[in-house]
């Protein structure tokens, strides 16, 4: 028999720690391989952590409310599948003493060099607390690769996740222990001008084991004030912590600016009106404005794509794919903002059905981590609630967010070949915030300025 330590797996893109909502096993029960033994609150969703090796759950080491680190052990399962003698991580060598360039993925740029994924030596560095599927576990085990070696795989999948190619090249080369590679090659690499800093710097290796995890420092831990007959205490829930704590943040990181324009949107209101009844017929779901608003922002987002960037430190990190976050609200009068992935890749019908199924799954509680992570833009519609316009706050780490107001009719002035006549006509205002430490006010307006002209270009002869 064999003792290993099941620990916080990541579960999203920024996701650093998550709370333990409820343990679903006890000390003593048996698991199965990929059972759930846990449920695990982050910032963005509440999901079920499943155990990686079948056994016995000998040992709890996180109580339910506490939150813990990405990578930090939570159990310990005793089972026989896990290979006793691993060896254990190695510590990276000392990173020069300089301020480091953040690592990117495969859809950002502005990095001069990374080692290729694909050669073990130069990217053998302990990646403790990633997420590994069953297929990639179940091969590990049969061709007795120890999770010391799995750590340090390095991965070619979403960020940075060891897909079944990696696993079986890795087989296929002789399964060399990963663990005794130096990343030392990483240092011979082509550098970059002396103008920029040198890159890539390596994934930190495998900490020296976490102290115990502590109780959530969050409001609640304050003794709750003292109010009178007349007033009543209400304790926030933890996902209106998380937001505020969140909003908090933002507004002080970013210095916030807003942008307003007023589009004429009659041309989409009344293509909606003509072809909505036939769409829920077809498709059995709803037409709204929002996949033509996401549509707008997509393409206004290819005509400046130093809004689609993320800050970090001195760097600005330019982001490949276009991913817009959409604000739901939750029945709990909480919000969410599940992304739509390659949003500028889907027409209007594949923009609809991608935001109707997210819509429904938020308001159900089933969204999964993956829907949550990735955004590099988010669009807010407050004309949902009424609102003719709004400041909102972006959502870290991007640096601009839109809000779309209610959609009013007001009489204007027309122009036609006869000469300018009074008409009713279809308002519409966008409100754009924007993070002036790297969006100046020429590119913050240009771009609301974009998308009202891509709204008011709509094509009135569009199929849907």
């Amino acid at each position: 028999m064999a003792r290993v330590e099941m620990v916080m797996p990541k579960m999203g893109e920024s996701i650093m720690e998550g709370t333990v909502l409820k343990w679903l096993k006890q000390v003593g029960d048996a698991i199965e391989q990929d059972e759930s033994v846990l449920e695990v609150a982050t910032d963005k969703v509440d999901t079920e952590v499943p155990a990686i090796y079948a056994g016995v759950l000998q040992e709890i080491l996180v109580q339910e409310g506490q939150v813990v680190a990405v990578g930090s052990p939570i159990a310990v399962i005793e089972t026989e599948a896990a290979s006793a003698g691993a060896p254990a991580p190695t510590a990276a060598p000392a990173a020069p003493q300089q301020t480091p360039a953040p690592s990117l993925n495969g859809a950002e740029t502005s990095v001069p060099y990374l080692p290729e994924l694909h050669d073990p030596q130069a990217t053998a560095v302990a990646q403790p607390g990633r997420f590994y599927s069953p297929l990639v576990l179940n091969i590990a085990r049969q061709e007795g690769i120890s999770m010391g070696d799995l750590e340090y795989l390095p991965g070619t999948g979403k960020e940075g996740r060891v897909t079944k190619q990696d696993i079986l090249a890795y087989v296929e080369g002789g399964k060399k222990p990963l663990t005794q590679a130096a990343p030392a090659t990483v240092a011979a690499a082509p550098q970059p001008a002396p103008a920029a800093p040198a890159v890539a710097a390596p994934i930190p290796a495998a900490a020296p084991a976490a102290p115990a995890a502590q109780p959530a420092a969050t409001p609640a831990s304050k003794p709750a004030p003292s109010v009178s007959g007349n007033n009543e205490l209400v304790e926030m829930d933890r996902m209106r912590k998380m937001i505020a704590q969140r909003m908090v943040d933002s507004v002080r990181i970013s210095p916030h600016v807003t942008s307003f324009v007023e589009a004429d949107v009659t041309e989409i209101v009344n293509w909606r009106n003509k072809h909505k009844d036939a769409y829920k017929k077809r498709e059995g779901e709803n037409l709204t404005f929002t996949p033509i608003f996401i549509q707008a922002v997509a393409r206004a987002i290819q005509d400046f794509p130093n809004i689609n960037v993320s800050v970090d430190g001195d760097y600005i990190i330019k982001k490949r794919d276009i991913n817009i976050g959409v604000a739901v609200a939750l029945p709990s009068g909480n919000l969410i903002v599940p992304v739509i992935h390659n949003a500028d890749q889907l027409n209007l019908n594949g923009l609809s059905k991608r935001m109707n199924d997210l819509a429904t799954r938020a308001r159900a509680n089933k969204l999964k981590p993956e829907d949550l992570e990735g955004g590099t833009y988010t669009l807010s519609n407050v004309g949902s609630f009424g609102n003719v316009m709004g400041t909102p706050i972006i959502m870290q780490p991007q640096v601009a967010i839109m809000a779309v107001g209610a959609i009013k009719k007001k009489p204007a002035v027309i122009e036609t070949p006869q000469g300018d006549l009074i008409g009713i006509r279809h308002f519409m205002f966008l409100s754009h915030s924007y993070d002036h430490r790297v969006v100046d006010g020429s590119l913050g307006g240009m771009f609301v300025r974009k998308v009202a002209d891509y709204l008011e270009q709509f094509d009135p002869n569009t199929a849907i």
